[in-house]
């Protein structure tokens, strides 16, 4: 009993985290809770988890993605240069897209680099850290040469083009909620029912799980794991899209070390590199940790310096409580099975 409980606590530790720093930074700034900081709030999280739950697909498959920071950069590129100088096709004409054009393209893109990730983890056989590290680098290059280094302004839109809504992807409201907050319910309610109840869901647990044995019961286990990058990439070209709406402009180095704050929420959501365990709700619960912390340690006037220090920590403490859940599991099990025996 006493095992059952300790895991329950463990299974739970992100939600009670999640209690303990609303309850730290109430108490600590009064004003922290209020309507207003709220909703800032929700659009911080809103970001970061987005990107988190294609990264928790990834993870839960075994893999690892740390090209979404750039993706989310030359998407917001992509979608800047195309609304202010189309495409030249020849001589002095040029070809302008309207704003769902825009959207699907850049969309086009994140999935992509996903697939290009995919197929080098998968079928060239590049370790995941490696190959994603080397699109990180060529990616957020691409992003550099698009526009020289410099930034794309004025994304206000136009009229005449059919792009005069675009501000309103990350700027707007709907019925009282950020625009991008209803983009995360959307995406979180796909992401969880596909993971939950179809059968891909259940094979990229399986190929994460052990990809051997996954490929031994008919799993056509490459095909998954490309599914999983493109799935990450798209999620990384919606947070391109949402932030370079909610400036008005893009800027190459958008983007920079967002993977690891995406990587911290899933895992502190209880996503296990190892593979094979992870789901989208933990990762909403891990995101809304790290932005709960990250907005309240600013409010607080605590130094960027020691905000790197205390989310490097938070990540540290979540690897280390889930190998102990791993462990303490096991024990539970063979525990059972005994009394069972």
């Amino acid at each position: 009993m006493r095992g059952d409980t300790l895991l329950l606590l463990m299974r739970l530790r992100t939600v009670i985290a999640l209690i303990v720093v609303l309850a730290v930074f109430s108490a600590a700034a009064p004003n922290f809770l209020s309507s207003a900081n709220m909703v800032l709030m929700l659009k911080h999280v809103a970001l970061n988890a987005i990107l988190a739950i294609g990264l928790t697909y990834v993870i839960v498959a075994g893999g690892i993605d740390l090209s979404v920071g750039s993706t989310v950069g030359l998407t917001g590129m992509v979608a800047g240069f195309l609304m202010l100088n189309g495409v030249p096709v020849g001589g002095d004409m040029l070809m302008r897209f309207n704003l769902f054009e825009i959207v699907l393209i850049v969309l086009a893109i994140g999935v992509l680099i996903g697939a290009i990730n995919g197929v080098l983890v998968a079928r060239l056989k590049v370790a995941p850290f490696i190959a994603t590290l080397g699109t990180l680098y060529v990616v957020r290059g691409a992003a550099l040469l698009s526009s020289d280094g410099r930034t794309f302004p004025d994304l206000v839109g136009d009229a005449y083009y059919g792009t005069s809504g675009f501000p309103f992807i990350g700027g707007g409201y709907l019925l009282g909620l950020p625009v991008s907050v209803w983009l995360l319910g959307v995406i979180a309610a796909v992401a969880a029912y596909v993971a939950m109840r179809t059968p891909l869901g259940r094979k990229i647990y399986a190929v994460g799980g052990n990809a051997h044995a996954a490929a031994l019961s008919g799993i056509r286990v490459n095909r998954v794991l490309i599914v999983t990058y493109m799935v990450s990439g798209f999620c990384a070209a919606v947070v391109g899209l949402i932030i370079a709406s909610e400036l008005q402009a893009a800027h190459p180095a958008t983007g920079d070390t967002f993977e690891l704050n995406a990587i911290a929420a899933a895992v502190l959501g209880g996503a296990s590199l190892a593979g094979g365990r992870g789901t989208i709700v933990g990762t909403l619960v891990g995101a809304a940790v790290i932005g709960v912390l990250g907005d309240g340690m600013v409010m607080m006037g605590v130094s960027a310096f020691w905000q790197m220090v205390i989310k490097g920590l938070v990540i540290i403490a979540a690897v280390l409580l889930d190998g102990a859940q791993a462990r303490l599991q096991h024990r539970v099990a063979i525990r059972r099975a005994a009394a069972l025996a």
